[in-house]
C-alpha cells in the first residue's frame, strides 16, 4: 500500500497533466538508473491500460508461474477473447530517453516478442495454456515531448488446406467464469493495493503459501459512492489517520470492527479530501468475498476450479469522459478496471457511509 502511494507521487510530479501524455522538466533531475527505472514502471502502467482496452484482466506476473531459466515476458492476462480457452503474455517496455522515436520503439516492441514472447506460446502454465502475446513498448522523448506507442503481436496464420473436422466443444464454464488460480493471483494484488492484510493472509493460505489466519478476525469496509457508482473501501487504510491511542488499541483487539466516525474527525480537519485511494467496485468486491468464504469453509483441499465473479466495465480511461463526470480537482474521479479494483482520484466529503464487516467464515456480517 505505501508502495502504490508513492508510486503515485512520483507520478504527479514527473507526468504532466494534459490530454496528451508528455513528461515534466523534472524528469531530467532524475539519476539515469532512476529515470529508466521510471519508465519501466509506467511502460507497465501503459501496457495494463492497452490489455485492458482489448478486454483482458490482469491475472498475475509471468516470472511466478513461467520458468525462470529463460527470458519471458511481464505478465499473464486472462479473460476477454480467450477466456475458457487459456491465458495471454504481455511484455511491457518503456523509455524515457532522448533518443526515443517511433522506429526505435516499433523495432523494440518487434524484439521483445521474439525474445520474450514467442518461445512461451503454445506451452502451459499452472493458469492454462499460453495460447497468444503481445509486446507493448512505449517511449517520450523528453526534449521533443513526442511519444510513441508500439504493440506487437501473435500472427494467427491461416490453414489453406481443407478444414479438420471439428472435435466436440468443451463444455463453457460460463460468461464469469474464471480459473481460480487467476482470480486469487488477482484479487490478492487489488487487496493488497487496498490495504485488506487479512483478505490476502486468506489467500495466501488457500494458495498454500502463508500459514492459517485467525479465523474471528473482522475486516471492516467502507461504502463510497463516487460519480453514481458504489465502491468498498478497506478501513485498514484509513489506519495512517486514526488517533494514535485509538490505532494501537485496535492493533491489540483487531476483531473490533473499524468505525467510521473515527476516521471522520481527522479527515474534516484536512484541507482536502483524501486523494487516490483503491477501492472495489461493490458487486466485484462482494462476489469474491463471499467466493473466498465459501472456499476458506470448505478447507483447501476443496478449491474449485472456477469461480464466478463479474466483469466489471473499465471507465475512467478514455479523453471522452463525460464532464458531467468530473470534479473540479481531478480530470477522472474513478478510474474502473474489469475485475472491479478502482483508483478514486479524490475520496469525496459525505455523510458517514455504511460500513460492511467480512468474516472468512461466515462472508458478510
Amino acid at each position: 500500500m505505501h508502495w502504490a502511494r508513492s508510486a503515485l507521487v512520483e507520478i504527479e510530479f514527473l507526468v504532466a497533466d494534459g490530454v496528451a501524455f508528455s513528461l515534466t522538466q523534472f524528469i531530467t533531475a532524475l539519476a539515469d538508473a532512476e529515470r529508466t527505472a521510471f519508465a519501466g514502471r509506467a511502460g507497465a502502467g501503459i501496457t495494463d491500460i492497452v490489455m485492458c482496452a482489448l478486454g483482458y484482466t490482469w491475472r498475475d506476473n509471468a516470472s511466478s508461474v513461467l520458468s525462470p531459466t529463460i527470458s519471458h515476458a511481464d505478465f499473464i492476462y486472462g479473460g476477454g477473447a480467450v477466456a475458457a480457452h487459456g491465458v495471454v503474455l504481455a511484455e511491457a517496455h518503456g523509455s524515457f530517453a532522448q533518443s526515443v522515436n517511433g522506429t526505435r520503439m516499433s523495432g523494440e516492441a518487434r524484439h521483445k516478442y521474439v525474445r520474450q514472447v514467442k518461445p512461451h506460446i503454445a506451452t502451459t502454465c499452472e493458469h492454462g495454456d499460453v495460447i497468444h502475446g503481445y509486446s507493448v513498448a512505449f517511449g517520450s522523448n523528453p526534449s521533443s515531448l513526442d511519444t510513441y506507442l508500439h504493440v506487437a503481436e501473435t500472427r494467427i496464420s491461416k490453414d489453406k488446406g481443407k478444414p479438420n473436422p471439428l472435435a466436440p466443444q468443451a463444455e463453457p464454464r460460463g460468461a464469469g467464469a474464471v480459473p481460480t488460480s487467476l482470480a486469487l493471483a488477482a484479487h490478492r494484488s487489488n487487496f493488497l493495493l487496498m490495504g485488506a492484510t487479512q483478505v490476502v493472509a486468506w489467500i495466501d493460505w488457500l494458495r498454500g503459501t502463508g500459514d492459517q489466519p485467525a479465523e474471528d478476525y473482522v475486516t471492516t469496509f467502507f461504502t463510497i459512492e463516487v460519480s453514481g457508482r458504489r465502491f468498498l473501501a478497506a478501513a485498514e487504510h484509513f489506519f495512517p489517520y486514526a488517533r494514535s491511542r485509538f490505532l494501537f488499541e485496535e492493533l491489540e483487539f483487531p476483531r473490533v470492527p473499524w468505525p467510521w466516525e473515527e476516521f471522520e474527525r481527522w479527515r474534516h480537519r484536512l484541507r482536502g479530501g483524501l486523494a487516490n485511494v483503491f477501492a472495489m467496485d461493490e458487486w466485484a468486491a462482494k462476489s469474491f468475498l463471499l467466493a473466498l468464504s465459501a472456499m476458506i469453509r470448505g478447507g483447501r483441499d476443496q478449491v474449485p476450479l472456477a469461480l464466478d465473479l463479474p466483469d466489471i466495465e473499465p471507465f475512467g480511461f478514455s479523453p471522452d469522459l463525460d464532464r458531467g463526470y468530473r470534479d473540479e480537482d481531478a480530470r477522472y474521479p474513478v478510474a474502473q478496471f474489469r475485475d472491479g479494483l478502482a483508483l478514486l482520484s479524490r475520496l469525496p466529503r459525505s455523510p458517514a457511509p455504511d460500513a460492511r464487516h467480512w468474516s472468512p467464515q461466515r462472508g458478510f456480517i
